[in-house]
């Protein structure tokens, strides 16, 4: 059975030639363009775009696709080229664009693409304004102009130097460069090859850089999870490296492996991130309901509190502006620091391990013991929204001690651990993510949830 063009908060996403094709993407441009001109004035200023894209050989199409049905309601676009996310996220601030879009579909396989939309802060649309932007697309009531109104396309290639710039800003250079660091970076052949290695050139790593290539020929399954990365293990150990970086095709998230070539998992990404942070001023941060309470440790530790979103980059940027947070981030390996901006982001995350790493003078091992750890479990499979929806409500009467929290989906608070039951924003799947302190507990919960699935699915 074919699956369903998805459109959310995250925007749009969907299969090359099943459900998604350069006529839906013109009409998304031409809507999204119509609720820009709405909500900056009806037209009377001139509005502009910036698009960039992961490497995936539909982009270009789509770019395309978008582009005719930005300019087809007067809005000028700039063409970054194959960039990564947060590269996107910069460059629309900094040239004052009202809007920026991502062609990309993050870490799903080939097959998918698609239309990840930002205003003019560098965050996605809050629910209403995606709400209205969903209306525009599917009224197909757009504000088209006539020939001499027509939206131009340009060029701007400064993307990777502007984003740099501002990682580099936040650290101590010097430092990471007299430490010499030997770094193995794998990226799937996505947006972040190019951007990758010329940051760690810039800190003076010795990189040995694998699958760096903007191909979009994913030499792996792009997600960076533990069974996608065997080979940048392997390569780790082979080099003697002190460690490996995993980036996924549009370089938002990052995954850390140990100088024994060991995958350490993607929730010490931002823990290790927040640990240098924390070091170095109090506050406060912002992550998601699934992410491990690692973050909550760390953060009492510098006399700071955490705050808990639904899960999505917006949800989260939107926390850590509310209360000034000083670092924030998804347990999927995506940090956010407001000092380069709103979006997660892979090279902000290498930056601030390296600088963790050259001030402490320890490895990632030692850095990963001194964290601590849970057992944490993630896991998903298909469930339509009425299936879901009983599910969660069957696990209400199983877990009615728990402490609940259905800001997305249902959070279960126990006193040995966790447990959270959540719908995709981008697949038609639905999330199960478990932590407690080990391994038994954490399957008790697994083990109830699979029985109320049996009893739903048969």
């Amino acid at each position: 059975m074919s699956e369903e063009l998805i459109i959310s908060i995250s925007g749009m996403r969907g299969i090359i030639g099943e459900n998604l094709t350069a006529e839906i993407a013109t009409e998304y441009g031409c809507g999204f363009g119509t609720f820009l001109k709405d909500k900056y004035g009806g037209g009377e200023k001139e509005l502009s775009v910036c698009i960039g894209r992961d490497s995936r050989p539909s982009g270009e199409m789509l770019r395309e696709a978008v582009t005719s049905g930005l300019c087809s309601v007067g809005i000028d676009v700039i063409d970054l080229g194959i960039v990564t996310t947060p590269g996107v996220g910069i460059m629309l601030r900094e040239l004052k664009c009202e809007g920026g879009i991502v062609i990309t579909a993050s870490h799903n396989p080939s097959q998918y693409n698609g239309i990840k939309l930002l205003l003019d802060n560098g965050i996605a649309p809050q629910a209403a304004e995606a709400e209205k932007i969903k209306s525009c697309y599917f009224a197909k009531d757009f504000s088209l102009v006539d020939e001499a109104n027509c939206g131009r396309s340009t060029v701007n290639g400064e993307t990777n130097d502007f984003h740099i710039s501002k990682v580099l800003a936040i650290i101590d250079k010097d430092l990471i460069r007299q430490k010499s660091f030997h770094v193995v970076l794998d990226s799937v052949n996505g947006a972040g090859g190019v951007i990758g290695k010329k940051l760690l050139a810039e800190l003076s790593c010795k990189v040995v850089a694998i699958n760096d290539e903007p191909t979009g020929d994913f030499a792996h399954t792009p997600e960076p999870i533990a069974e996608n990365l065997t080979g940048l293990c392997e390569v780790v150990k082979k080099e003697r490296a002190h460690v490996g970086f995993a980036q996924d095709p549009d370089a938002d998230r990052l995954a850390i492996v140990d100088e024994a070539g060991v995958f350490i998992g993607e929730e010490y990404t931002l823990a290790l991130a927040a640990k240098y942070i924390f070091s170095k001023q109090s506050g406060s941060a912002a992550v998601n309901l699934s992410t491990s309470r690692m973050i909550d440790d760390i953060a009492a530790k510098a006399g700071g509190r955490v705050y808990r979103t639904a899960v999505g980059e917006a949800n989260v940027a939107g926390a850590m502006i509310e209360h000034n947070c000083v670092i924030g981030g998804e347990g999927n390996g995506g940090v956010i620091d407001l000092r380069i901006g709103p979006i997660r982001d892979s090279l902000l995350s290498i930056v601030l391990v390296l600088q963790l790493m050259a001030e402490t003078g320890k490895s990632i091992s030692e850095l990963v013991g001194e964290i601590g750890s849970y057992y944490m479990r993630k896991d998903k499979f298909t469930a339509d929204k009425a299936m879901a929806e009983q599910i969660i409500g069957e696990a209400k009467k199983i877990f009615s001690d728990a402490k609940v929290d259905t800001t997305d989906g249902c959070r279960f608070d126990f006193e040995g651990g966790w447990l959270h039951l959540r719908t995709s924003n981008t697949e038609p799947i639905m999330r199960i993510i478990v932590e407690a302190k080990d391994a038994g507990i954490a399957q008790k919960y697994l083990d109830a949830v699979a029985g109320i699935r049996q009893e739903i699915v048969g």
